[in-house]
């Protein structure tokens, strides 16, 4: 194994579903983040939101994630993106959870608000 696989799989990693995948409008927030590879989460379910999808821990076919090797500042920019809040994760607009995933345990945005009425996107391709 070469010095940078070391130093990637010594990165946090973040799985990501909405508007930071790859050609989605959120993506530049990755900007220096390195894609280690993609998968199907089974544990989750999206749900449509309008603008931008949210997950819940509920189990589904899965939802379709990109996982990236990711450094603290990218997650302290994508945790101000998703309005986490560190002190009270329950009371942002998403907390925040680690899931295993093929490419090793990845932080995974999960949205706190109720998805009644929400059209669950059944195959869990935003």
């Amino acid at each position: 194994m070469d010095h940078l696989q070391r130093d990637i799989d010594r990165c946090p990693r973040v799985a990501v579903y909405g508007t930071l995948k790859q050609g989605c409008h959120n993506h530049h927030w990755l900007e220096g983040a390195i894609l280690v590879g993609h998968d199907r989460l089974t544990s989750l379910t999206l749900y449509d939101l309008g603008p931008y999808p949210g997950a819940k821990v509920e189990a589904s076919t899965g939802a379709v994630v990109e996982i990236y090797a990711i450094n603290v500042e990218h997650l302290a920019l994508l945790d101000q993106l998703e309005g986490y809040v560190t002190h009270a994760p329950c009371e942002g607009l998403y907390d925040r959870a680690v899931f295993p995933t093929q490419h090793g345990e990845a932080w995974c945005y999960l949205y706190n608000a109720g998805t009644q009425g929400e059209m669950r996107i059944e195959d869990g391709e935003w």
